[in-house]
C-alpha cells in the first residue's frame, strides 16, 4: 500500500473529499428539521391522549382516535424520514472517506465511492419523499379539524 507523500497529492485528496460536505450539510439541516415535527407530533399526541383518559366513558372521543391515528402515521413517516436522512450521511461520510484514500493511497476505489455517494443521494431523496408525504398528511390533518369544527358549530 502506498501512501503519499507530496503535498499536491494530498491537498488534491482532501478538496475532493470536502465536495460531499455541502450535502452532509443539508442533510443536518433536515435532520433538525424533521426531529422538531417529530417533537410536536409527540406533543400532540401526549394532550390527545391526557384529553382521552380525561374524558367521561360516555364522551365519544373519535375525532380524537382519528386524530391520533393520523399522529401515528406521521411519526412513523418521520421516524423513516430520520432513518433515511441517517443512511445518507453515513453513505456521504463513506464517500469522503473512499475519496481520499483512494486520492493518497495507491487504491483504486472511485468507483465504489460513486456508487457510496449515489447512494446516499438516493437515501436523501427518498428522505424528501417521505418529508413530502408527512406534510401532506399534517396539511390534510387541518383541513378535517376546521371542517369537524364547523359542522359542530
Amino acid at each position: 500500500m502506498f501512501f503519499a507523500t507530496d503535498l499536491d497529492t494530498v491537498t488534491h485528496g482532501i478538496q475532493l473529499a470536502v465536495a460531499p460536505v455541502f450535502l452532509l450539510t443539508a442533510v443536518a439541516g433536515m435532520i433538525g428539521t424533521v426531529a422538531g415535527r417529530l417533537a410536536r407530533i409527540i406533543d400532540r399526541a401526549r394532550l390527545l391522549e391526557d384529553r382521552i383518559d380525561a374524558a367521561a366513558d360516555s364522551e365519544p372521543m373519535t375525532v380524537a382516535f382519528k386524530e391520533l391515528k393520523q399522529l401515528r402515521l406521521r411519526g412513523r413517516l418521520v421516524n423513516t424520514c430520520i432513518a433515511l436522512l441517517t443512511f445518507c450521511a453515513i453513505m456521504i461520510g463513506l464517500t469522503i472517506v473512499a475519496l481520499f484514500l483512494g486520492e493518497t493511497i495507491d487504491l483504486q476505489i472511485f468507483r465504489m465511492a460513486s456508487i457510496l455517494f449515489l447512494s446516499g443521494v438516493v437515501f436523501f431523496l427518498l428522505a424528501l419523499l417521505g418529508f413530502l408525504a408527512e406534510t401532506l398528511i399534517a396539511t390534510r390533518m387541518l383541513k378535517f379539524g376546521r371542517n369537524t369544527r364547523a359542522r359542530s358549530l
